[in-house]
């Protein structure tokens, strides 16, 4: 695997070794001891997995200490851009964002960790996204920024604003200057 630093502090693009053949393909999707190595001892504790449809929006979502969570993400089938946002108060790139393209054709990854918030939009005709997480759900530490806050202005690509599938708690999401 490869391990590719992004521009802010923490967050890894992991793009694994495929080998591909007439019968398909085999790759190595996390490999724990090569992981610590590049980033760094994760306990990932629950794996969970999303189907999306053409458009949807999901994010941006976080929980807030101590249930933050640490996120390894990728895309088996489909499209998508992935988005991560620093939101660690006092770091130097606070809310500044990462967008990465994970598909199931380049098999990339993002490692995202505690103190980001995470959204991700489908550009193909659906998507089935899975990701480790480092601690289990909790509704009551649950937090959403808005995908459309003007002071992180995250260049989502859309297609089409009227394409655009969001849930009613994401429309309605506070900014990320209202939270400071």
């Amino acid at each position: 695997m490869q391990y590719i630093k992004t521009e802010i502090e923490g967050l890894w693009i992991i793009e694994p070794k495929v080998f591909g053949d007439e019968r398909g393909y085999f790759m190595e999707a996390y490999k724990a001891p090569e992981f610590e190595q590049f980033i760094g001892s994760v306990n990932f504790i629950q794996d969970n997995e999303s189907r999306s449809a053409k458009g949807v929006l999901r994010g941006l979502h976080y929980q807030e200490e101590p249930y933050s969570q640490a996120k390894l993400v990728r895309v088996i089938i489909g499209n998508v851009l992935d988005v991560a946002v620093d939101i660690r108060r006092g770091s130097p790139t606070f809310g500044r964002y990462v967008a990465v393209e994970l598909s199931g054709e380049n098999k990339r990854q993002l490692f995202i960790p505690r103190g980001f918030a995470h959204g991700f939009y489908v550009r193909s005709e659906t998507a089935l996204f899975t990701y480790k997480v480092d601690n289990t759900y909790m509704p009551s530490a649950e937090r959403t920024i808005r995908y459309d806050d003007p002071t992180i202005n995250v260049d989502w690509m859309l297609m089409a604003d009227s394409e655009v599938i969001i849930s009613e708690k994401d429309r309605n999401a506070a900014s990320l200057v209202v939270r400071n």
